[in-house]
């Protein structure tokens, strides 16, 4: 063990609040059985086995109310290996489930058994036709897809809020729609084909003319069953009259019985079914889309209602108007969004029945705009709309950033209302339709009866469709609340289906808390003739039992997962999975929400449990060494949850006080430090020169299993050379700034720093900022004594509180110095340090030095040159093409515009990869755990190097390490680039 790896009891929670009921037993504690795992191991390879109990478990969560826990997680890579994994179930009498996104709400994502990932190799999209078609591989998020598109001018028509995280096979499989789709713009109406893998193993494509001809070779059993289903369907006039007639509304509970009226062959039925079957028919390997025009006119308002009845008596004259959009949202939702980022603060303050319809028109041109704007306008002028506190309008605007802020409210209503619901309760989301034209009573009913039964639900929905979705909260923990929600739901699907005949799953698809409803909505002939349709393609019961069909009428109360009380930074997490899709560490340990779901497990143990020791064991090096620190889970988070800033705080959990001193004097002596490491890279820079790297690479990797992998680098051949050993001169008086080099880049050089000659062919990257600055007529001042300092960033991301709290003072206390009390701007070269300065050293700022730091202002260089340069500079000379890396910094700074600005006045096409994400480089973070880089960095890559670029950008200096080593290609700062293009 090397000397000084860390106790895993460092991360033992204080307090345990377990033991719960449905914690982990002990007897789990090995994980997967051992036959279980030998033989899957020998069938698939070790890697794509995942068998510890700390595995098991952090994918036994989704974004329901549920929780089952697997025997096992196989990652596969390809079809060969989806059709081993379902011949051994058949083999072995097991079951499987699919698990892309883990977006899903009702349970589907997770099985007892064997549980199959099919997001981590499953992404991949191809336009086809000028992206009037889309081939689309089942890991893709609809985000991703839709960017692709965007190009060609088109988009995809299902639009679920939870588009940035939810995977295209999942919104096939449960056929979700969103905000617009309705029942014409969903999976069923728009996917043009599909191949998908049946429970037996055979594969079909349902755009290949020959594949009835090959299924009724391979299944000639599953072929006569679908055809005599659709003969006894058709011959029930009744029957027919009734499938219609349900889903003339948005419905996604049960099978889509009317495949069997729109298919011909067993093919065509076969690609309907597949549509809302929730994995229980077969994997979907590949769909192909039919896209929509993307029409970029739009015009949208936020109008508020004195009550939800009243707002809901609105919707029909938009409807009638033409609007894509009519999107409801209750008192309730609007109050909890005020923890979005950007929702006005004095929502708060909004009274209880205060409900807003978020109304939007999109066209293709600006005539037809205008003409929905007098439509909308006449519309508004005749209804009851109240301002009840300063920030409404209730004004229709085309100002793309309100309309952006109103729609990140909208698709944040289940994670806000989430993270406002009292600590310890389990989140239910409900989603049911009415005709659209019996909203408003429906609206009336539901609030009577979530009053019966003492809660105060959250609504929101897509009005314009008759489609609304509630959330409750109760303790899952407590008998007498699980006994209060049974209750209720019995009465609200009575209610839904007896008085509204409506749906009790619109988009949602039918999941585990509404399959023991299913014979009520849908009556016991049509219910069976499902019953039969599972039987008829999945006989042995393969797949997905109990997720769409399941015969006991208490399975929604099974599996309901408690909710123990974590850390504070996580406990507001309902597990939803949008944090995921950004976290640079998801394909090789954990992401944020399972980082958050095991540490629930931790907490749901009672003190000596071997599932507790087994969970902490792992906990160390799958959750905190690998996590980038970068917080763009924070960004992603609907309410700005920051795993990386807790897994910080599991770091210095786990330094001893030895390790918090020796930080603090390091921080202290920084000048010396600092010069030291100047000095180191500057040997290794020689040595490397004559010897290789080789040599270099031995020393450290012995170093780091004596001493600790989290604490000493492993050489790599990309780290850069020294900077050259002296700042350029400059003056401070005449100049418009304080320029600031990173202390990154006082020690390491630029691109050009290890080849010998030729390094001169390239300023550095302190004399390119000096240089572009003087060309434009504002020049910049580097203070002499700017050596010892730093933006804290070095110890901030390691959990060194003491080492961060002595730089953050001193660097806070320097600046306000240097820029005469703020009165000239500090232009900060790296992005990570632009905003360690500008944001994160502010809680380690004594009380005086808080004041000091609110009086400055923090510019990051690329801005600087964006902003202030650009304007006043001539453009002598640009590359062809260029590809940006906007670093994780920039995003949290809001500054990737500012890249791209100066990007485009040096290269001819500017690109930025669809695939883009933090490459996990991390400050020192790629050199310590090199495999997070690599990981976190592969489908960028590849995307960069699938073609030629002239250049290769960024704004930071071990980002651009992180890329060249990713990439094989040479990146180099902007500014670099802007220097050239600008020179005499």
């Amino acid at each position: 063990m090397p000397l000084l790896e860390p106790k895993p009891e460092a991360l033992r929670p204080r307090t345990l609040g377990g033991p719960s009921p449905d914690r982990l037993p002990e007897h789990r504690a090995a994980g997967t059985p051992e036959v279980l795992r030998t033989e899957l191991t020998d069938l698939l390879g070790a890697e794509k086995v995942l068998w510890k109990v700390s595995d098991l478990v952090r994918y036994a969560s989704d974004a329901s109310p549920y929780r089952f826990v697997p025997q096992v997680v196989v990652i596969a890579e390809d079809i060969d290996d989806i059709s081993a994994v379902l011949s051994y179930a058949h083999g072995r009498q097991r079951e499987v489930v699919f698990r892309a996104a883990g977006t899903s709400l009702n349970g589907q994502a997770q099985g007892e058994d064997i549980l199959v990932d099919v997001r981590r190799h499953w992404a991949g999209i191809e336009v086809l036709e000028d992206g009037r078609r889309a081939r689309i591989r089942p890991g893709t998020t609809v985000v991703r897809a839709n960017a692709a598109l965007a190009r060609h001018g088109r988009v995809l028509g299902p639009d679920p809020a939870s588009a940035l995280a939810c995977t295209l096979g999942g919104v096939v499989a449960n056929n979700a729609s969103g905000m617009t789709a309705g029942t014409t713009r969903n999976s069923y109406r728009t996917l043009s084909s599909l191949t998908f893998v049946l429970p037996g193993g055979t594969v079909v494509d349902t755009a290949d003319p020959l594949a009835d001809e090959e299924l009724a070779r391979a299944e000639p059993a599953l072929c006569h069953g679908l055809l005599a289903v659709k003969a006894e369907i058709e011959s029930d006039p009744a029957l027919v009259a009734r499938i219609r007639a349900k889903y003339e509304i948005k419905n996604t509970n049960g099978y889509r019985l009317d495949a069997y009226l729109d298919g011909n062959t067993p093919v065509e039925i076969l690609r309907g079914l597949m549509v809302g079957s929730e994995g229980t028919f077969g994997f979907l390997a590949e769909l192909v889309f039919d896209t929509l025009p993307l029409d970029r006119e739009v015009c949208s308002a936020l109008l508020f209602f004195p009550s939800l009845p009243l707002a809901a008596a609105a919707v029909p004259q938009f409807n009638e108007a033409g609007a894509l959009a009519v999107e409801l949202m209750d008192g309730n939702t609007l109050r909890a969004s005020v923890a979005v980022e950007g929702v006005p603060a004095d929502w708060a303050d909004l009274p209880k029945d205060t409900t807003a319809l978020l109304v939007e028109f999109r066209v293709p041109d600006e005539a037809a705009l205008a003409a929905c704007e007098q439509t909308a306008g006449a519309i508004v002028a005749g209804l009851p709309l109240v301002a009840p506190v300063p920030s409404v309008t209730n004004a229709f605007t085309r100002d793309p950033h309100t309309i952006a802020g109103y729609w990140k409210a909208r698709r944040a209503f289940v994670a806000a209302v989430g993270g406002a619901r009292a600590p310890g309760t389990t989140l239910i989301t409900e989603d049911f339709a009415v005709p659209p034209a019996r909203l408003a009573e429906a609206c009336e009913a539901l609030l009577a009866l979530q009053a019966e039964h003492g809660f105060d639900a959250a609504v929101a929905g897509h009005a314009a469709h008759g489609n609304l979705h509630f959330l409750l909260a109760f303790d899952a923990a407590r008998p007498a609340d699980v006994e209060r929600y049974a209750a209720f739901m019995d009465a609200f699907c009575r209610l839904t289906v007896e008085r509204f005949d409506g749906s009790l799953k619109a988009e949602h698809a039918t999941g585990r808390n509404i399959a023991p409803f299913l014979e009520l909505e849908w009556g016991p002939r049509a219910t069976e003739l499902m019953w039969r349709t599972k039987k008829i393609i999945d006989p042995d019961g393969v797949l997905a039992p109990r997720i769409v069909l399941d015969r006991d009428p208490q399975a929604h109360l099974r599996g309901l997962k408690t909710i123990p009380r974590v850390e504070a930074i996580g406990d507001p997490c309902i597990e939803c999975g949008f944090c995921e899709p950004t976290c640079p560490s998801k394909d090789l340990t954990t992401t944020p929400r399972q980082r958050i779901v095991l540490r629930r497990e931790m907490m749901r143990q009672p003190p000596g449990s071997p599932v507790l020791d087994g969970l902490l064991a792992a906990y160390g090096y799958d959750a905190v060494d690998t996590c980038a620190g970068d917080s763009t889970c924070r960004l992603a988070c609907p309410v700005g949850i920051d795993t990386g800033a807790l897994m910080k705080e599991f770091r210095h959990h786990r330094h001893s006080a030895r390790e918090e001193r020796a930080a603090e004097f390091t921080a202290r002596h920084f000048a010396t430090v600092e010069k030291a490491a100047w000095l180191a890279v500057a040997a290794a820079d020689r040595i490397s020169g004559r010897i290789g790297d080789g040599p270099l690479r031995a020393v450290t990797g012995a170093a780091r299993k004596a001493v600790r992998p989290d604490l000493v680098p492993e050489w790599l051949p990309q780290i850069p050379g020294a900077a050259a050993p002296g700042l350029p001169a400059t003056r401070r008086a005449g100049a418009a700034a304080v320029y600031y080099p990173a202390c990154i880049n006082r020690i390491f050089g630029g691109p050009d720093g290890r080849q010998g000659p030729d390094r001169r062919s390239r300023p550095s990257l302190p004399e390119a900022v000096v240089a572009v600055s003087a060309r434009a007529g504002k020049p910049v001042w580097i203070p002499r004594d700017v050596a010892g300092t730093c933006c804290a960033t070095i110890w901030h991301s390691k959990g060194y509180e003491a080492g961060t709290r002595v730089m953050a003072n001193r660097i806070v206390e320097a600046a306000w110095g240097w820029t005469a009390g703020g009165r000239l701007p500090l232009v900060v070269d790296a992005s990570s340090c632009t905003l360690g300065i500008a944001q994160e050293v502010v809680p380690y700022l004594t009380e005086d030095n808080r004041a000091l730091h609110a009086e400055l202002t923090v510019v990051d260089s690329v801005v600087w040159a964006a902003e202030e340069l650009l304007p006043d500079l001539d453009i002598l000379r640009t590359v062809g093409s260029a590809v940006l890396h906007p670093t994780c910094s920039m995003r949290h700074l809001g500054d990737e515009g500012g890249l791209r600005a100066v990007a485009e006045a040096c290269a001819d096409e500017v690109v930025v990869p669809d695939d883009l994400g933090c490459c996990a480089f991390a400050g020192d973070r790629g050199m310590l755990h090199p495999e997070l880089t690599a990981s976190a960095t592969a489908r960028e890559a590849a995307e960069v190097t699938a073609r030629e670029f002239d250049a290769h950008l960024s704004a930071n200096r071990m980002c651009e390490v992180g890329m060249d080593r990713a990439t094989g290609r040479s990146y180099h700062s902007v500014l670099l680039e802007l220097e050239r293009a600008t020179r005499p």
